[in-house]
Formats: structure tokens, C-alpha cells, sequence
């Protein structure tokens, strides 16, 4: 190993639909969080590495801290803050063009108890006039001492290789924690669920926002075509909202499993058998036992 080898952990954090989730993807170059143009669709804090021969950077890409209203965003905003802790650098990620609002103006008292250098980092510099840029970096600095501000494009990859140089400079000299191929911590049956969620996301747009929750029941068995076996079970609040997502003649459900059974394919390289179930679990968003069953881990915020 390179004797001057540098890791870390680096937090990503944001208001919604600033595109944390994006650029996670771009830098792992592969889809291991879930990108949608709802807010808040990131739930937990996804893990994705990022190795090569003179560095390994460990990124959590963090749920968009808002305003909760039930058990569940309780539990996002609770794990965004928590991954603050202990961190080597944090990426405080908001749109370019844009002035400070309630919500980053909020994020930002947070920064302020955060040890590890800060960069302010810029996103979709492709939508906006170049011109923009210089109010809000003024704006921003009389808000927080940033070690760095770096304009990027997640969706283009605009200053990405720039923002991964810079980094690698704040954090120390230390070991390589995970192999090389490995790209996040997270279990395959999780990414999967998140890809599932995704599609239905894409699919019901406004009229299934954010009370579906899926869970991955099985995908170790394999048919008798020698195809792995996954099955899992979508929940939603209500029964209109189970119509909603089966379709007439289930041809919402046909369309989601086949769209989300593709990505699921190239994410474990073979060929396989999506089962998909529809269940009513009401106000599941409140349920404690529920929100532990379907991943959204009390120890991830403690």
C-alpha cells in the first residue's frame, strides 16, 4: 500500500433534493442509493466507498434534514445529524443559485458543534448561470468559516475529481478499511428493497409519495431454471393506496417489478425471479416495531 495512503469518513449532508443521493452514485459509479425528484427520498444513511490507489473515502450519503411529521422523519432527521459524529469531513451540499433558507440555515447551527473541516459544496451548476454563484458563496461564509467551496454538477460530473482531490487533503494517513471491490456496507437484500422503492417512486408519482415501505423477505433460494429467487412485500398505508400501486388488472405492479427487476439484475450480475406482494400496514410510519423491521435501525442514530 502507498505509504502516504489516506481514508476517512466523510458525511454528506443537505436539505432534500439537493442531489446528495446523485452524486453518491456518480462517485461509486454505481447505483447504490436511490435517486427520485421527491424529497426526502433517502431513509437511512447509505454507506458507498470510494477506493483507489492513493486513497479510500468512506461517504455517508444522509437523509435531507427537514421538518418531521411522523415517527419515520423523526427517525430521518435524527440519523442525517448523527452522521456528523465522528466524521473526517463533512460536505454540506445545497443547490447553486440559491439563498440560505430555514432549513440550511438550520443544518448549518449543526455544523457549528462539528469539529471536521466543512467544504460547501455547490450542486447543479448546470442549470444556472455562472454569474449566481457569487452572492450565495458571500452569503454562505458570513454564515460559516467552510474550509472549501466547490462548485460541482453530480448529474454531469462537472468538478467532481476536483471535490475527491480536495478531500483526500483533509483527511489523515490511514489504513484501507474495506477491499477494493467493495462499494458499500450495506446488505445486497437492502440495495435491493431501494431499488424496488425506486421504481415505485418513478412510477405512482404524486399519489404514493412516501408512505410505501418494502422489505426484501427472501433471495437465497434459486427456481428450478437455476435463477436466484427474491421476494418481497410492499407496504403501504392505505387500501387506496394498495390499488393504486397493483393497477388495473395489476398492471402497475407488472411494470414495477419488471423495471426494478432489471437494475436488481445488474446489481448482482445474474439473471433472477422477483415476487412482488402488496400489504396494508397503517400508520406503519409510527411503528416502532415496524420502522426496525424495515431497516431504520435505532443504533444507526444513538
Amino acid at each position: 500500500m502507498n505509504k502516504n495512503f489516506r481514508s476517512g469518513f466523510v458525511a454528506i449532508i443537505g436539505r432534500p433534493n439537493v442531489g446528495k443521493s446523485t452524486f453518491m452514485n456518480r462517485i461509486i459509479k454505481e447505483q447504490i442509493a436511490i435517486t427520485s425528484p421527491k424529497a426526502q427520498t433517502t431513509r437511512n444513511k447509505i454507506q458507498g466507498i470510494y477506493t483507489d490507489d492513493e486513497r479510500q473515502i468512506i461517504f455517508l450519503d444522509t437523509p435531507g434534514i427537514h421538518k418531521p411529521h411522523n415517527g419515520l422523519d423523526q427517525y430521518m432527521d435524527k440519523a442525517a445529524v448523527s452522521a456528523l459524529k465522528e466524521v473526517d469531513a463533512v460536505l454540506f451540499m445545497t443547490e447553486a443559485g440559491q439563498s440560505a433558507g430555514p432549513g440550511d440555515k438550520f443544518i448549518i447551527d449543526e455544523l457549528k458543534k462539528v469539529k471536521a473541516p466543512v467544504f460547501l459544496i455547490l450542486n447543479k451548476i448546470d442549470l444556472i448561470n455562472p454569474d449566481e454563484m457569487a452572492p450565495q458563496i458571500s452569503e454562505y461564509m458570513d454564515l460559516l468559516d467552510f474550509a472549501e467551496v466547490i462548485p460541482i454538477s453530480a448529474t454531469n460530473g462537472n468538478n467532481v475529481e476536483d471535490l475527491i482531490n480536495s478531500l483526500t487533503k483533509a483527511l489523515p494517513e490511514g489504513p484501507q478499511y474495506y477491499d477494493d471491490d467493495q462499494i458499500t456496507d450495506h446488505p445486497e437484500y437492502f440495495v435491493v428493497g431501494e431499488l424496488i422503492r425506486e421504481k415505485i417512486l418513478q412510477d405512482t408519482h404524486d399519489e404514493i409519495p412516501h408512505a410505501v415501505a418494502v422489505i426484501v423477505d427472501s433471495m437465497n433460494q434459486r427456481s428450478e431454471t437455476g435463477k436466484l429467487q427474491v421476494e418481497a412485500t410492499i407496504y403501504v398505508e392505505r387500501d387506496t393506496q394498495k390499488k393504486i400501486v397493483i393497477g388495473k388488472g395489476a398492471s402497475m405492479l407488472k411494470n414495477i417489478g419488471i423495471g426494478s427487476r432489471i437494475k436488481i439484475e445488474h446489481l448482482l450480475g445474474e439473471k433472477i425471479n422477483l415476487k412482488l406482494w402488496v400489504k396494508v400496514k397503517k400508520n406503519w410510519r409510527d411503528d416502532p416495531l415496524f420502522l426496525s423491521r424495515a431497516g431504520y435501525s435505532v443504533k444507526d442514530i444513538n
